[in-house]
């Protein structure tokens, strides 16, 4: 069993990491998709994920020690088996089933050649289940079982070319069998599927209703952080592409990313009828109360109720930064100003951290401090 096990944990580990990275295009592709994010959806994305991973760590690991695998085997060493339904027979083979008394089937559950063929069903049965929550008709058919053969034909390929020429020689064998199993089991799981899905909402209940949202012109709280994150973001990405290659001057990064800073939250709206990058990507834009585009002054408010707490930490984080010999007169006054450039910054990050999580718990029935100040309203497209 271990040797199931530890490709299922290395898949864990691996999606965690996966999971991290593609957090912020999820939000984004559930949101312009459904309008909110769908935790039915984002369970099934991100399992089918996991899924892929395990599946391809259950065909590949656990790896060789030593990239000459060649050594490692005799010369004469097959690495492809090429006539079909050898399975059957080495079951049959190696079986104690007598066929006329089904209470010695049970003995084939500790046979490796019964064991091996059912994993390879298995293998990509979910596969199968997961293609028809996606296609959502039995019509389909024929295409789950081509994915299923094009899936398990890469597997098949990764395998006898050891890993695409990572080691010189194959290190398990291209099987036939493999191919049978696996697309088998993968067009089983389609036809399958529909009495495991009935359980939860489908895709198309799902895109209904990001349809009926798209109606309203409430914009999730959620979305509107996402926006701002999206283009501050585009600020550090921006340094880090550009200025990070030429200096690493703290007084120059400020300088670029303040530049840059109102550019994206206020020239870019400004002239863009209310939008910044982040807000078009999420489709909705700023708008006054009365619907029309909102005024510089407006945009220059929430700009500026953007911009002080970035600023105030960066300025502030200066004066913590001086570092004063412990004998010089000055080093108490430091200590203290310290601890209050602290205790201040922590107060205020608290309260606007606590202000965050009041409005998603409100659903956007209320306004975030910095489109309150500035009488802008986010509106859908």
């Amino acid at each position: 069993m271990s040797i199931y096990l530890f490709p299922i944990k290395i898949a864990f580990i691996m999606f965690i990491l996966f999971g991290f990275l593609l957090i912020i295009p999820w939000l984004i592709y559930s949101y312009r998709k459904y309008g909110r994010i769908s935790l039915w959806a984002s369970i099934v994305a991100y399992s089918f994920i996991y899924y892929m991973l395990a599946a391809l760590f259950l065909v590949l690991l656990p790896l060789p020690n030593t990239r000459d695998t060649c050594s490692m085997q005799s010369p004469d060493t097959v690495h492809y088996s090429l006539i079909p339904f050898s399975f059957i027979r080495d079951i049959i083979k190696s079986s104690s089933v007598v066929w006329s008394q089904p209470a010695t089937y049970v003995s084939l559950l500790k046979q490796g050649a019964f064991l091996q063929a059912l994993f390879n069903f298995i293998l990509l049965l979910p596969f199968g289940v997961y293609l028809r929550y996606f296609f959502n008709h039995k019509r389909y058919w024929k295409r789950a079982l081509s994915f299923g053969f094009a899936l398990s034909l890469f597997y098949e390929i990764t395998q006898i070319t050891g890993i695409y020429g990572i080691y010189n020689c194959p290190y398990r064998i291209f099987d036939v069998d493999d191919l049978i199993l696996n697309s088998t089991g993968a067009l089983f799981g389609f036809l399958v599927a529909p009495v495991i899905l009935t359980l939860f909402p489908s895709r198309k209940s799902l895109i209904e209703k990001g349809e009926k949202l798209r109606g309203y012109r409430l914009v999730p709280p959620l979305s509107q952080l996402l926006a701002v994150f999206i283009d501050y973001v585009l600020i550090k990405m921006s340094w880090k592409l550009i200025g990070g290659f030429v200096t690493t001057s703290g007084l120059v990064e400020f300088i670029y990313t303040t530049v840059l800073f109102w550019i994206l939250f206020f020239v870019v709206p400004a002239v863009w009828k209310g939008k910044t990058i982040g807000t078009h990507i999420l489709q909705f834009q700023l708008r006054n109360f009365d619907g029309g585009e909102p005024s510089r002054w407006s945009l220059l408010k929430r700009a500026i109720a953007l911009y002080l707490p970035l600023t105030v930490t960066s300025f502030l984080k200066i004066f913590t930064d001086i570092e004063l010999d412990i004998d010089s007169s000055f080093y108490v006054y430091q200590v203290w100003i310290t601890v209050g450039i602290l205790a201040f910054l922590i107060v205020m990050w608290a309260v606007l951290i606590v202000h965050v999580l009041f409005i998603l718990l409100k659903k956007g029935k209320r306004p975030f401090y910095f489109d309150d100040v500035a009488d802008i309203v986010p509106w859908r497209e």
